[in-house]
């Protein structure tokens, strides 16, 4: 209850943190990213009443980190890429359940407008859970 509570009071700072950590590729092991990802499910899980208002705006940072990542050309090992895509999946999949299943709605378009083989992956698994 009361972590609940004091994460809420929080949500918007946190908002903004995550979002700006999520734009940023920081070097080729991606700790920042991978443990605002990290983050961001601890914050999924503990104030999900406060999430779906915020979905729009975490879907849309989550997807374009995970295009990013996909198409990025640089120097992230492949292990670290695996594990940002794990990771932001994982978020999409807490944001679902805690949605009544929004996020696979609003994923639909994306899902088949999207060619892209490992985005769709991450996607399809978010689309399969339940």
């Amino acid at each position: 209850g009361r972590l609940g509570i004091q994460v809420a009071r929080h949500l918007k700072r946190l908002e903004r943190v995550v979002l700006g950590y999520l734009e940023v590729c920081d070097g080729p092991e991606e700790e920042a990213r991978l443990g605002i990802l990290e983050t961001l499910r601890c914050t999924i899980e503990h104030a999900w009443p406060r999430m779906p208002c915020r979905l729009p705006v975490l879907l849309k940072a989550l997807l374009k980190m995970i295009w990013d990542v996909h198409t990025d050309q640089g120097s992230t090992p492949e292990p670290v890429k695996a594990a940002l895509l794990q990771g932001a999946t994982e978020c999409l999949i807490l944001l679902d359940r805690c949605s009544a299943g929004q996020v696979k709605v609003l994923l639909e378009g994306v899902c088949s407008s999207c060619a892209e083989s490992r985005v769709q992956e991450c996607l399809r698994k978010v689309q399969e859970n339940t």
